[in-house]
């Protein structure tokens, strides 16, 4: 699809209702008491999570964006993106949506294989900067009997001519109940 400059996307505006009639299957969700269940069209947010992270990749404006951070419900395994940047969609409720802030037009592209969802976002033109999402100031802490972790993530903004940081901005502070064993994890008792 493309993104013309000012247009605003909508990830549901795209993607619709997702029901069995329209092919979608059982997957995992996150309920309204942030606990795992199944539903048709679970695992939707893995869809917006990617976009998301083109998104955090561009100059572009995050008009709509909601995270279901409250907790951590799966341990660091081969994680190559920073806890907290994904994001919750549900329906007629919570969606996804950026603006194209910029005066050129983008191409989102989305395909998949047997096991993975890819994602491209292409430019008419080049990009003067490039964008690094890091986690800083990440712990684990034992608040009143319950395990939280910790962070801060933030977007860099560099100029490729020079590869100088024009920009570090803050963009999510995490503090998330931790649902899974942490008795191998340092903990910071608060």
């Amino acid at each position: 699809m493309l993104i013309k400059p000012g247009e605003v996307f909508s990830l549901w505006k795209l993607v619709g209702e997702c029901t069995p009639k329209k092919g979608y299957k059982e997957g995992l969700m996150i309920g309204r008491e942030e606990d795992a269940q199944s539903g048709i069209g679970g695992g939707m947010c893995q869809f917006s999570n990617l976009i998301h992270w083109m998104v955090l990749h561009t100059p572009f404006g995050i008009v709509e964006h909601h995270h279901h951070d409250g907790v951590d419900m799966f341990p660091d395994f081969g994680r190559k993106v920073p806890f907290g940047t994904g994001t919750s969609i549900v329906y007629n409720y919570l969606d996804y949506r950026f603006r194209n802030t910029t005066d050129k037009t983008y191409q989102l592209i989305t395909y998949t294989d047997d096991e993975y969802l890819y994602g491209e976002l292409r430019s008419t033109e080049h990009q003067d900067f490039k964008y690094r999402i890091k986690v800083e100031d990440e712990f684990f802490s034992k608040e009143n009997g319950t395990v939280y972790r910790n962070s801060k993530i933030y977007k860099r903004t560099i100029d490729r001519a020079s590869g100088n940081d024009v920009e570090k901005q803050l963009i999510k502070t995490n503090h998330a109940k931790v649902l899974y064993d942490t008795s191998n994890l340092e903990i910071i008792e608060m």
